[in-house]
């Protein structure tokens, strides 16, 4: 019987699952053509590859868990930075750059990895669903500052997100794509 590296099976098991759902993530951040598979997955985390199907019956399954996993990290690592800030200007520019830290970070390159193995209705819903949960905060906080058009405004900004993206994943360096959307935004933010 194998030996448990945590206080109960069910830590160990957790321990376990997060690793593999970590490796996939690692693999497809890393740019591959093709989907992780369960043995690569299973040699980035060092156990068997019969353990890896204890927890993913297949490729799909883990792909699966994987947005599953992805897409409400960003969410609430967004949320988590907004969150606290009674100023809206300030709010807006957390927005940002939570947004672009998770660009620098590998965040993205995890998404764009997904999108080029998993089929793309499945991962276009769930972008679409992450897309508009990501827009609710960045709204409210426009309607606080006294936007006229909060939506057209949040559109605006969610723009100049993706160009700083692209921006950062071509090698631009985090901090100095962040302050030039400060330096974009800031003249509006304080002119509310």
């Amino acid at each position: 019987m194998p030996k448990i590296q945590a206080a109960t099976v069910a830590e160990h098991r957790a321990a376990q699952r997060r690793a593999i759902l970590d490796a996939a993530r690692e693999l497809l951040a890393e740019g591959g053509t093709e989907a992780p598979g369960l043995a690569a997955v299973a040699e980035r985390t060092g156990l068997a590859r019969p353990s890896v199907y204890r927890y993913f019956r297949s490729r799909e399954d883990l792909l699966e868990a994987v947005i599953a996993d992805s897409f409400p990290r960003w969410s609430t690592s967004v949320a988590e930075r907004m969150a606290g800030l009674d100023d809206p200007g300030a709010r807006v520019l957390a927005y940002v750059d939570a947004n672009l830290h998770l660009v620098a970070v590998g965040e993205h390159a995890v998404v764009r990895g997904l999108a080029a193995v998993v089929p793309g209705e499945r991962l276009a819903e769930d972008s679409r669903i992450l897309h508009e949960q990501l827009r609710v905060p960045l709204t409210e906080a426009l309607v606080d500052h006294g936007a006229d058009d909060a939506e057209a405004m949040s559109d605006l900004i969610q723009s100049i997100v993706l160009a700083a993206s692209r921006m950062i994943e071509s090698g631009a360096r985090e901090a100095h794509v962040r302050a030039l959307t400060h330096q974009l935004l800031e003249p509006y933010l304080r002119a509310g």
